[in-house]
């Protein structure tokens, strides 16, 4: 196995105990691939403690003893090396961290759980876009000047690549970083004040540079690996739109920066607010008009439902497995 002389040499002073581990994680899981971990700990980890040499070289042993025991974890799991179910974790590890050195330095263990955790996240929801997650955790994330500040952004970064569930908590988030660090990571407008945007942002949903007048889709069919079973019914919750498809339920979030399916019961779908047509919604043809903005429906009038919240307007019929969110 090819590796760093800095990684070499951690692993030959602490090879017993190293070897500990990898016997006792063959012992926990069954199917455990020692090789595969191997070529992990060339391909991922290596970057990370060369990288962290380069900028902390007293911690070098200390990250590689975090790195290691997370990296024999996410390995029995199959969420890193090569045979791993999505490559999140593995482009992570090799292309982001290396780049965030300094941090993993100060923090490893914590830094290295919670941003691979957040990869596997990112990777299991449905219209979420890890790879642009990927792309600014490795633009912004060097700009942080403490570990806290790096996971508070990290979680305003995963609600930019789509997770919408995540919109207050990463505007309570964004607050705590740095002036320059948040008005990048909130796209704030040159000369604006980043405190009155985050203001603005708070207040609409659909605010901000990323605004998407045609709105998201969610769901399709089941047989073509979508999420709804039968053509969707709707519902009014304070926090998005309930929908049944089928014998399941599900909470539809949208705002500007994207749209997530997440768990419902009946019980919630049940007590939530009936559908009902705004008065600043019409119908022309096969074109919406919402707040005079015309948005084309490729659907028939005839069973149209249309659901809207203070700030967004669901659409489902009973000819399309889909439920379409529009900005009101």
């Amino acid at each position: 196995m090819l590796i760093s002389p800095p990684l070499a040499q951690v692993l030959a002073a602490g090879r017993r105990q190293f070897n500990q581990r990898v016997d006792e994680a063959r012992r926990r899981t069954p199917g455990f691939d020692p090789a595969a971990f191997s070529a992990f700990v060339q391909q991922q980890l290596d970057p990370v403690v060369s990288a962290v040499e380069a900028v902390a070289p007293a911690r070098t042993a200390g990250v590689t003893l975090a790195a290691y025991d997370i990296g024999l974890l996410l390995c029995a799991q199959g969420l890193a090396g090569p045979s791993a179910r999505s490559r999140l974790v593995n482009q992570l590890w090799r292309e982001v961290l290396p780049a965030l050195a300094p941090r993993i330095a100060e923090l490893p263990h914590d830094l290295l759980g919670a941003l691979s955790n957040a990869a596997v996240h990112l990777g299991t929801v449905d219209g979420a876009r890890p790879a642009e997650w990927l792309g600014l955790l490795r633009q912004l994330g060097p700009g942080s000047e403490t570990p806290a500040q790096l996971l508070a952004l990290g979680k305003v970064l995963a609600w930019r690549a789509g997770l919408a569930q995540f919109r207050p908590g990463a505007l309570q988030a964004a607050a705590s970083l740095p002036d320059a660090l948040q008005r990048a990571a909130l796209q704030a407008p040159s000369q604006s004040d980043v405190e009155a945007w985050r203001g603005t942002l708070a207040s609409s949903p659909w605010a901000g540079p990323q605004a998407r007048p045609e709105g998201w889709t969610l769901g399709g069919f089941t047989g073509f690996d979508g999420r709804f079973a039968a053509p969707p019914a709707l519902r009014v919750a304070s926090n998005g739109m309930l929908v049944r498809s089928g014998d399941r339920y599900f909470l539809a979030i949208a705002d500007a920066c994207g749209a997530v399916l997440m768990p419902a019961t009946a019980q919630e779908f049940d007590l939530a607010a009936p559908p009902k047509r705004p008065a600043s919604v019409q119908w022309h043809g096969q074109t919406l008009v919402v707040s005079g903005r015309e948005v084309p429906i490729d659907l028939p009038q005839e069973g149209l439902v249309l659901a809207a919240s203070p700030h967004t307007l669901a659409v489902a019929s009973p000819y399309t497995h889909t439920v379409r969110l529009l900005p009101l």
